[in-house]
Formats: C-alpha cells, sequence, structure tokens
C-alpha cells in the first residue's frame, strides 16, 4: 500500500548512483483496521503449495527446484528476501508473470524464487503524477484497472497473463504499439531492489528526469530486460509529453471500439506463388504504411502462417471503427492483402466490438491451438525494416508444407510494428530496435515431453532456413534489425546456430549494449541477478 514521505537511501557503490538519497511513497506491511498484507511467505518443497508455486511458468519445458519461493506483497519485503539470500550466498531470481520463454527463472541454479505474484496494486501517485504499477500486476488487470479507473490504457501486448515487471522493461509492444508507442516509452520512474558492492540490499528510486543520479538505472529498465539489475517493484507511468494534473490525459485513450476483418485461406488451396505472394503483398503494405503518424499506423495487423496440418492460413486486421476513415482503411488494406493471389478466402467482418471486453478475452495460446496438457514452447523472433524476399518467403512454405512433421502448433506470425514506435530515437531508451515495421515471431507449441526434440528441431531449421543469407539470424542490415529481449533465444550463443559473427547482444540490444554493462556495473556489481543472456559488465 502506499503513502507518502519515506525517505529511501540510494545505494553508494559507483558515481553512476552516488550518496543519494530520494522520497517515495512508502509501502507499509498493515492495512487499515489492523488488517497485514500478504507475505512475507516461504515456501519449500516439503509445503503442499511448493507444486503450485512452480508451475506459473508459462513454459513447462522448464520447471525449477528452488529451495525456496518466497511470496511477497511490499518492497521491504522484497530488500528483506533479497538480503537473506545473498547473505546465505544463494542464487536469487525473480517471477512476475512468469511468462520468461527461456529458463531464466526455472533455472536449476536458482535456489531462491522472488515471486511478485502478491504484488499487484495499481494506484495513481499524486506525488509523482503518475499511475504506480506494482511489479506483480498482469495485463489483463492492468488494462483492466486503468479503463475502469481513469479511461486509459497502456500499448503493451495481448497475452492476459503476462506480468508487467518482464514486459515492460523488456520494451513491450501490442496492438496499440504503432499509434502510441511501446510500454517503456511511459516509463517515468522505476523503484528497483539492488544489492551493492558490500552485499547490502536495499530499494532504489530511479527517474527519467535528466538531474537524477540514479537516471541510468531508469534507463536500463526501458528495454534492457528484466533480471538483469535489480528486482522492479514499483513502475511509475506517464506520457514523457503529458502535462497536467488530471490522471486521463497522463496514458493513452483506449480505442473507442475495435472492428476485425479475418481473412482465411484453406491451406489445401494455397499455392507456393500464392502465398509467397500474400507474404509480399503483406510486407509491402507496412513498408509503405508504418512511418510515424501515417494513416496506416491506425491498423494493425496479424499474419499467421502454421504447418498445413492446422488447415488454415489467415490475416487478421483490427481498426477502430469510431475513427472516421478507419474502415476504408481497413478495405483497402483487405485489397492490397489479396491483390494477384489466385486462391480465394473466406472474409469475415467481425463487426463493431467494445475494446476491454474484446481485448481481455482473446484466446489463450492452448485454447487457440487445442492443446489441453501442460503447454511447451519453443520461440525466435526477428525485427524487420523491410520485407522477406519472395526466396525467404518461398523457403517458409516449403517448411510449412513437407513431409516429416505434422505439429499444426507450429509456425511463423507476422505482427504491425513501426508507427509511433520509431519516433524515439534509438538511445532515448534502452530498446534500441526503432526502425522495424514487421516483428516476425516464430513459435512451436505442444505438450508431450517426448516430441521436445523434434519440435525445437522443426523451428530452427525453419528459422535457419529464413535467415540463411545472413548467419541463421536476423543479423542487422538493410532488411533486419536484430531480435527483441522479451523473445529470448538462446540459440544466439550457439555458433552452430548462429554463424553471423554478430552477438547476441547486439541482435537484442543494437549499439545499446555497451551502455546497459556500464550500469550493470553501477547497479549490480556483484552480478546477484544474472541469467544465460543476462548482460554482462564490461
Amino acid at each position: 500500500m502506499s503513502g507518502v514521505g519515506t525517505v529511501i537511501a540510494g545505494a553508494g557503490a559507483s558515481t553512476l548512483i552516488g550518496d543519494h538519497v530520494v522520497a517515495a511513497p512508502a509501502q507499509v506491511d498493515s492495512l487499515a483496521g489492523g488488517q497485514k498484507t500478504p507475505g512475507p511467505v516461504t515456501i519449500g518443497p516439503t509445503d503442499r503449495r511448493y507444486a503450485d508455486a512452480l508451475q506459473r511458468g508459462f513454459n513447462r519445458r522448464f520447471v525449477g527446484s528452488p529451495e525456496a519461493v518466497r511470496i511477497v506483497s511490499t518492497t521491504k519485503q522484497v530488500v528483506a528476501a533479497v538480503q537473506a539470500a545473498v547473505t546465505a550466498g544463494k542464487k536469487v531470481v525473480v517471477r512476475s508473470g512468469g511468462h520468461c520463454l527461456e529458463n531464466f527463472v526455472d533455472d536449476p541454479a536458482a535456489k531462491v524464487v522472488i515471486d511478485l505474484v502478491e504484488m499487484r496494486s495499481v494506484t495513481f501517485d499524486t506525488t509523482r503524477n503518475a499511475f504506480c504499477v506494482q511489479g506483480g500486476v498482469t495485463l489483463g488487470d492492468l488494462y483492466r484497472r486503468l479503463d475502469w479507473g481513469w479511461g486509459v490504457t497502456l500499448p503493451g501486448g495481448s497475452c492476459q497473463s503476462v506480468g508487467i515487471g518482464g514486459h515492460a522493461t523488456g520494451g513491450g509492444f501490442g496492438m496499440l504499439s504503432r499509434q502510441h508507442g511501446i510500454v517503456a516509452d511511459y516509463i517515468d520512474a522505476v523503484e528497483v531492489v539492488i544489492v551493492d558492492a558490500t552485499g547490502t540490499a536495499k530499494s532504489v528510486v530511479a527517474t527519467r528526469a535528466t538531474g537524477d543520479p540514479n537516471r541510468e538505472l531508469w534507463w536500463a529498465h526501458t528495454g534492457g530486460g528484466g533480471g538483469n539489475f535489480g528486482i522492479v517493484t514499483r513502475f511509475w507511468l506517464r506520457s514523457a509529453t503529458a502535462t497536467g494534473t488530471n490522471p486521463s490525459t497522463l496514458l493513452p485513450t483506449p480505442p473507442g471500439a475495435v472492428a476485425n476483418t479475418i481473412l482465411t485461406w484453406n491451406w489445401a488451396d494455397v499455392s507456393r506463388a500464392d502465398f509467397v505472394r500474400i507474404m509480399a503483398n503483406y510486407g509491402t503494405w507496412h513498408e509503405l504504411n508504418s512511418a510515424p503518424g501515417a494513416t496506416g499506423t491506425r491498423l494493425f495487423s496479424a499474419l499467421t502462417a502454421n504447418r498445413s496440418e492446422y488447415g488454415r492460413l489467415s490475416v487478421v486486421a483490427q481498426v477502430d471503427p469510431t475513427v472516421s476513415g478507419n474502415n476504408t482503411l481497413r478495405s483497402s488494406y483487405v485489397s492490397a492483402i489479396t491483390a494477384g493471389v489466385t486462391a480465394t478466402p473466406t472474409i469475415l467482418d467481425t463487426g463493431t466490438r467494445p475494446w476491454l471486453t474484446t481485448t481481455l478475452n482473446l484466446p489463450t495460446t492452448a485454447a487457440a491451438f487445442g492443446i489441453t496438457g501442460p503447454l511447451r514452447s519453443k520461440s525466435k523472433g526477428g525485427l524487420l525494416k523491410q520485407r522477406y524476399t519472395d526466396a525467404q518467403a518461398g523457403r517458409v512454405f516449403d517448411r510449412l508444407t513437407a513431409s516429416g512433421y505434422t505439429n499444426p502448433a507450429s509456425g511463423l506470425t507476422l505482427l504491425s510494428y513501426g508507427g509511433a514506435i520509431n519516433a524515439t530515437a534509438p538511445t532515448a531508451t534502452a530498446t534500441a530496435h526503432r526502425s522495424s515495421v514487421i516483428a516476425a515471431s516464430f513459435t512451436s507449441y505442444w505438450d508431450d515431453p517426448s516430441a521436445d526434440a523434434v519440435n525445437i528441431d522443426w523451428l530452427r531449421g525453419l528459422y535457419r532456413d529464413v535467415y540463411a543469407e545472413t548467419g541463421g539470424v536476423p543479423a542487422p542490415d538493410a532488411r533486419n534489425e536484430g531480435s527483441y529481449i522479451n523473445w529470448p533465444d538462446i540459440d544466439f550463443l550457439d555458433s552452430t546456430q548462429n554463424t553471423s559473427g554478430v552477438s547476441w547482444s547486439t541482435l537484442f540490444y543494437g549499439d545499446n549494449y555497451p551502455r546497459l554493462q556500464l550500469a550493470k556495473a553501477a547497479y549490480d556489481p556483484l552480478n546477484v541477478f544474472s541469467h544465460v543472456l543476462g548482460v554482462a559488465a564490461p
């Protein structure tokens, strides 16, 4: 819970931090009427809740076996939990929503998991004139509470159970990003539990203010990725350009409604030439309609091309139909996508639907593919400044239709990018990728542990084929801009998978990585917070 007036001391471990004292709203361990907030709770292997605590991860390929899971609800509790782990010499990791796609949290070496599941407060802080969001809030809860409470939202992802802690610190993009940028663009301040050079855990508030001596810690959390510098217990969110004190004007206003047009082709009707043309049409349209402020950025589209066993290929176009001209934009987009395509799609217009209800009720990944067991997955990504070539698209078709592999929940999805995302300079935040117009998501989902190898191998083959000309990865050039850190891929470390000569850090962070390394050295000098794709001190 929050009030005003507590003084939180910053660390004195480096010149970037300094001997600075900052004021922040306090968090207490009790509520009015003598009630007590949840936690701190320690769950060990003999506790009946232990299995539940381990199952919070999205990707069940990875299930850890920590000595303890610490359920916390205040910053004070997080500081104490981190201090206890450091003092005991135990590797500590943090879980927000549990959607890390690699084993950063469920690392066998992790002995203490600090779980923010009970840190779900969303309030408006009049002292900072910003929305105060605890690190365990999920996107679904955030959208609901911001909209019902103040009529505002954030341009984040569509998976409702993703936690804000990892999503925002990795950038965070979604269906509204072409109009409003990424979530990290709205981070005004962060409260982070760090460990200084003496091994002392403490909380530090870092802001975007140019005079803040902890500004580099703020900057590192605007795209530097989760689990690198400390534990974010609170975010303060507001537009950098907003003025006044009315909360309803400090974040984007949600769409008045949403309307989708869904184009669906039967896979059996789609020739290789048709597939290549659909991919080209999608890519060319985005090349021409993704400049910041362009009319086309009012439309978001997803092209989903799964294995032919899935039975269908689809393109979805979404607009706010209450905005003048958007329905015409949607119609012209459909014409652009279908131009020159021989196969005829089924075209469904969903009609006008309320934004919040639609957003909160999107199907889960498991439901979309009919997966009933614990979900297992492998993911890869790429950011495109230009569309895939016809040769690349042809190789995608070949992989999606070749015999010998039959998982319908494996394939490629292209997502609209660019627009307002690219209005921010690459160094203004830690999110360096500000030139792309399409985000490519390569995924495979399944539930049978014995199928791990075959599914991972197939996805690696698809990815390697697509990026054959650039060493098997989206190495930065005129067409590619690396990948998105919230889609982490440990294959970038593997010289047999990544033959480009481009480091994983450049692929994910571009030219911002050296600056992130300096922040790492200053704020986590003992490397308490680490994982296999973690930022390393210089």
